[in-house]
């Protein structure tokens, strides 16, 4: 009996000594997941403390380069966290969980710093009653102006396929080519925040096409396509796949136009806060129906043609690539395009053109002046409109784009004659510095640039969002991961060049940012 008892007692102690064991596993079990769901959770933040210091000490080696000017220590210390400032000042704005680093960066301070109010001079063109010739005309020819001010317009085309358009005075009338035409500035060709942009590049890409003519001029195929409400766009077609790198040794000018290029150097301008790209949008097409049969120029028609694959073909005529040999061919019919918004027409908004000063010279055993002469620069800062104003950092943007771009083709830039010297470069053309640190860049544009550079807001990345909104984004990605990696190569590049020449020269930076400079220094500590 007492053996009994003691083999109960036993088994009771194992069962107790079992439950306990059991109780610690799940406590250490309920433990462990606590732990591995915090260390799963992302922060609040992408500027956690950890960032910060790293973006700190980058900072720190980023401005490490300007220490060896012949300022004061302590004017440079100053200067130094002056760019600390407005390139850490948009990190605030990043308080969502995974929140769109597109939408962090244009919310950064950087692409919302204060500008001067715009005046009268300062628009392209402008939409105002004539009203200066009242006081020497007849009450008659005054009675008629007053009903012509209050009436609206309305065309008088009888034109198959036109809208009959009715505009008034009030500018939400206008379609959105007309929008844009008269958004154009001094300073750039539309407002970041403009919401006409994106109701643009809409229109572009949804409109019905009523029209297609070959462009005349330029070295490669061109269409100039038109659509209800009397906009155009000029057409650029895919001739090569996306991902196609370009022959190392190929001539400079010997590529193909890529219809993605133009796209991407639309976004790419947007990203560093340029503002001078035409808006540009990607399209799929219809080659018979949108092209061949509402063309009315017989030399383009001409050239259509049936593929032995059966793919409807076309190749127009032009100096380069325009021949059986080069055709455009649909899939049967199918084709991606850009569509770029075409600017004022030049009978109300004249434009100039000017020769590039680093322009190539186009010659297989010559080389341009750029590329032999040291002082070639001092010449060029020498030489109007260079030696005044801001046309020297302006190219030096439009610089800067191109090499982010592997454009070496740039011969020629425009600006729009009413605004003289005082007004930014056009970038057109974009389908395709190191040579002297004496030329100067602005302090927004190096900012920004440096902003790009950091994880929060690296190139690569915000250029891969911000291209996912183009309609081809659908079909396939306009840029290959290869050439958005490209990008933040060459960023790194632009940087290093910038720190090089600050290490060795003065007047590198060109100060654009005084009036921030002066509102800072204002603020109380």
């Amino acid at each position: 009996m007492r053996k009994l008892n003691r083999g109960r007692s036993t088994r009771s102690i194992y069962l107790s000594l079992a439950c306990l064991s059991l109780a610690l596993h799940l406590l250490l079990a309920f433990f462990c997941l606590s732990v591995l769901q915090t260390a799963c959770v992302l922060p609040s933040s992408s500027s956690s403390p950890a960032t910060d210091a790293l973006n700190h000490e980058s900072h720190s080696s980023i401005y490490s380069a300007a220490s060896s000017s012949h300022q004061a220590k302590d004017s440079i210390s100053g200067a130094a966290e002056k760019e600390k400032t407005l390139i850490s000042a948009g990190k605030v704005t990043q308080t969502f969980k995974r929140q769109s680093k597109l939408e962090a960066l244009f919310k950064h301070l950087l692409y919302n710093l204060p500008q001067p109010e715009l005046q009268e001079d300062d628009w392209l063109l402008r939409v105002k009653p004539n009203e200066h010739a009242r006081d020497t005309e007849s009450k008659e020819m005054e009675k008629e102006e007053a009903i012509l001010i209050d009436s609206e317009w309305q065309s008088a085309s009888s034109e198959e396929g036109y809208d009959r358009v009715t505009w008034t005075s009030d500018m939400e009338t206008h379609p959105p080519w007309l929008r844009f035409h008269l958004g154009i500035t001094r300073r750039e060709l539309y407002s970041r925040n403009d919401p006409n942009v994106a109701q643009l590049t809409h229109y572009l890409a949804t409109q019905r096409i009523l029209a297609a003519v070959q462009k005349p001029g330029g070295t490669q195929l061109k269409l100039l396509m038109s659509f209800p409400n009397y906009g155009q766009a000029l057409l650029k077609p895919m001739k090569q796949p996306r991902d196609a790198e370009t022959d190392v040794n190929l001539f400079y000018f010997s590529d193909f136009e890529r219809h993605n290029a133009e796209i991407a150097a639309f976004h790419l301008d947007r990203l560093l806060g340029l503002n001078r790209v035409p808006p540009v949008v990607g399209r799929l097409i219809n080659i018979t129906a949108e092209i061949r049969e509402v063309t009315t120029d017989s030399k383009l028609s001409r050239t259509f043609f049936t593929s032995p694959a059966g793919n409807v073909c076309f190749h127009g005529q032009c100096e380069y690539y325009c021949s059986t040999e080069h055709p455009v061919c649909g899939q049967p019919h199918a084709l991606e395009v850009s569509l770029a918004a075409m600017l004022p027409d030049l009978n109300i908004a004249p434009r100039r053109s000017w020769r590039s000063p680093w322009r190539r010279s186009y010659s297989r055993t010559k080389l341009a002046k750029w590329e032999k002469d040291p002082a070639y620069c001092d010449t060029v800062k020498q030489t109007p409109p260079y030696n005044h104003g801001s046309r020297l950092v302006d190219l030096i943007d439009m610089a800067v784009l191109d090499f982010l771009m592997s454009n070496m083709d740039r011969h020629h830039y425009e600006t729009f004659e009413k605004f003289g010297n005082e007004t930014f470069l056009l970038h057109l053309d974009n389908g395709r510095l190191r040579q002297c640190c004496k030329l100067m860049i602005r302090r927004s544009t190096l900012l920004r640039l440096r902003l790009l550079s950091l994880p929060d807001f690296r190139l690569s990345d915000v250029m891969r969002e911000s291209l996912v909104q183009d309609p081809l984004a659908s079909v396939a990605p306009l840029l290959s991961e290869p050439h958005l990696s490209a990008l933040d190569r060459r960023l790194a590049t632009v940087l290093q060049v910038v720190q090089s020449c600050q290490r060795h020269h003065k007047d590198v930076i060109y100060n654009d940012l005084e009036e921030y400079d002066k509102d800072h220094d204002r603020q109380p500590e």
